[in-house]
């Protein structure tokens, strides 16, 4: 057992539970972070892992969001449970544009754009996106203000925003919060849409991961995945209750900023200082 790479494991963990539902590329920062503190593996079993510790972060949305998912609860009426079903009917629909796209290119995508420069214009652009739209946004009221409000076609078109974050530096949240504000969702109603456009995506990708990698790990293996998974899990439940604490009061401004001033470190460290 390597404990050393257990203990960056848990590192990338705490880095993914934050960057996975705070709209600053979790991708990005974990391509980053390993540039910086390489775990001692094969590339197979990391390119595995970068997808698979987000299996932790799902864990946290079923956990806090479980009785808002589940159709079979019986506290639900008859009525809340339809909406419920009507609910994940929209986020399958949503997933399915990611589904086909990622499947057929993802491996492209991950061999052509995965350098630290795309990672920092997509930081850099997306960061720029958020500023102008939440300037764009203070002039106007959002109409989708409900779940219920939400339509097949929203979440359609949200399902085309989640397709971009297939990008490094992207981030899946960041796409989908930017698409949904701009569709004329609220920041609230777009967050938690883009938690649960997560489930199904993110499911569906470490599966296929883990059936190409294999399960025949050491036990070394097995630990950094377990301890980022768990990692990324708890750190999750704070980051997703943080966000949304936060955008009740706040806008998405300030990590519009975040990600214009770490492309721009980006930049700097990877152009000039390595």
């Amino acid at each position: 057992m390597n404990w050393l790479e257990v203990g960056k494991a848990a590192l990338l963990g705490l880095v993914q539970g934050i960057t996975e539902w705070l709209p600053i590329s979790s991708t990005g920062h974990m391509i980053l972070l390993d540039k910086l503190m390489h775990l001692d593996v094969s590339a197979a079993f990391m390119n595995m892992f970068l997808v698979v510790v987000q299996l932790g972060s799902i864990l946290a949305v079923i956990v806090l969001y479980f009785n808002r998912l589940n159709p079979f609860a019986l506290s639900k009426s008859k009525r809340e449970r339809k909406e419920t079903i009507d609910l994940w009917l929209k986020v399958l629909v949503a997933s399915v544009p990611a589904g086909i796209i990622g499947f057929l290119f993802n491996d492209w995508v991950e061999a052509k754009l995965s350098g630290y420069l795309t990672v920092a214009v997509m930081l850099i652009l997306y960061g720029i996106l958020f500023i102008l739209i939440e300037r764009r946004n203070k002039s106007r009221q959002a109409k989708i203000r409900k779940m219920d409000h939400f339509g097949y076609g929203t979440a359609a078109l949200m399902g085309v925003f989640q397709v971009l974050a297939l990008i490094p530096g992207t981030s899946r949240s960041g796409a989908t919060i930017l698409g949904g504000m701009l569709l004329g969702a609220s920041r609230t109603i777009a967050a938690e849409f883009s938690f649960f456009m997560a489930i199904p995506v993110m499911l569906g990708a470490s599966a296929l991961r883990i059936l190409k990698f294999g399960f025949l790990l050491n036990q070394t293996e097995w630990a950094i995945l377990a301890v980022g998974m768990i990692v990324a899990f708890v750190v999750s439940l704070w980051a997703i209750r943080f966000l949304m604490r936060y955008i009740q009061k706040h806008d998405f401004s300030v990590f519009g900023w975040y990600r214009i001033i770490l492309g721009i470190a980006v930049l700097v460290y990877f152009r000039i200082l390595a």
